[in-house]
């Protein structure tokens, strides 16, 4: 028996390899065999892809399916279905919702975006402007949404929208489930520094959604989009990792391969940032671990930001340590990646790309304040619009 699982779970997996060969096995149906067997998400309740077990077993779960071969369910480019809209979808979807849209999340033939920030609302979130009006048992949405990673290959969408404008701005809010194939929504793509057009602008315009797909109580948004922005930040920051895995790795790598440039001073930055990496690995691990007792709360911030600060320092040094090479950029084609790959691509797209860690996922401006506030009790910043009805709000 493996030590690091319970003798009936493991069992379990053993059985279930027995039964579902990874050579002879459909991928999808192998996908869909894992999920219905519990082993997709072992903390989930029975039926919805788990088997109520504590999260913290499902490392090893994935590493002995892994090692048997099992087929990828398209988990880097649905990062934001199985990251974000998963877990708020089971806290907070009917049973209907739960049966309906998790299992072809997890086996990633439904790929999700996220249809949060606009034009006039980023930070300031709870100011979005797109509404919904309601029509009898399908809701009407128009607006505009931006910076939609992976709306190009997204079947569904987490959408936030405006319900109430007569109302304080968090009290007017509503969460739906949005179909992308509606002909109402227009996607536009966003080309980025890197020459990539990574992220999308959406029009939505008198898009149909039925009231089946608003996820949570009419008017409670803002607390079940607050639940999908924890569990996106522990996500990006919280992500499990090995050793020097990651750009740490990466630039390692770069130092080990260049004698030349082993100077006492890159070799004495190059050595706290590995250091902090690996503080940063084993503190997202802790918190992994607190994960398995309930729902994320504000530490997901925390990790985020030194996430971000740590990419971005260790791309820029990177650069440094090659050189005239790290000068060079190796292709600027208009591309419509299905991921983000930071390690795939040269240290001059590395090093453009992790400008984008500090604003995706929650501002670092903004999650230093919920870490003030939520975290170390500091007063809350004045905020003058709180108690206004959103109509009267300037735009």
């Amino acid at each position: 028996m493996n030590r690091d699982l319970p003798e009936e779970l493991h069992q379990r997996v053993e059985q279930f390899l027995a039964e579902h060969d990874t050579a002879t096995t459909e991928r999808v149906t192998w996908l869909r065999a894992r999920f219905d067997a519990g082993l997709a998400w072992v903390s989930f309740p029975e039926g919805l892809g788990g088997l109520g077990l504590p999260q913290a077993l499902q490392a090893e779960v994935d590493r002995l399916l892994d090692e048997a071969g099992a087929p990828d369910n398209n988990r880097q480019a649905n990062g934001i279905g199985l990251g974000m809209a998963a877990p708020t979808i089971l806290r907070f979807g009917t049973d209907e919702q739960k049966r309906r849209f998790l299992r072809p999340l997890w086996t990633g033939e439904e790929i999700w975006c996220q249809l949060f920030s606009e034009p006039g609302a980023g930070s300031d979130l709870a100011g979005v402007a797109t509404r919904a009006v309601r029509d009898g048992d399908t809701w009407l949405v128009n607006g505009q949404k931006v910076w939609t990673s992976g709306a190009h290959q997204a079947r569904f969408a987490i959408l936030l929208a405006r319900t109430n404008p007569d109302v304080p701005k968090h009290g007017g809010l509503t969460y739906f489930l949005c179909d992308m194939t509606d002909p109402g929504v227009d996607v536009r793509p966003l080309r980025q520094i890197t020459g990539e057009a990574e992220f999308n602008e959406v029009l939505l315009t008198d898009v149909s959604i039925p009231d089946s797909q608003r996820l949570g109580a009419e008017g409670e948004g803002w607390k079940v989009a607050n639940a999908t922005l924890n569990n996106e930040r522990v996500a990006i920051g919280g992500r499990a990792a090995p050793r020097e895995g990651g750009m740490i790795g990466v630039v390692a790598d770069t130092w080990r391969a260049h004698p030349e440039r082993r100077t006492p001073g890159f070799h004495h930055r190059l050595l706290g940032l590995w250091v902090e990496a690996e503080v940063a690995r084993l503190t997202g691990q802790r918190l992994r671990q607190k994960l398995a007792l309930g729902q994320p709360g504000p530490e997901g911030a925390a990790m985020k930001i030194t996430f971000a600060r740590l990419t971005q320092q260790l791309s820029g040094l990177e650069l440094e340590l090659l050189g005239e090479d790290g000068l060079r950029y190796s292709d600027w084609t208009m591309v419509r990646p299905d991921k983000v790959d930071m390690t795939g691509h040269d240290a001059g797209y590395r090093y453009l790309r992790a400008k984008g860690n500090s604003i995706e996922g929650g501002t670092s401006e903004i999650l230093r304040n919920i870490i003030a506030e939520r975290i170390l009790g500091l007063p809350a910043e004045p905020r003058v619009d709180k108690d206004i009805p959103w109509k009267e709000l300037p735009r």
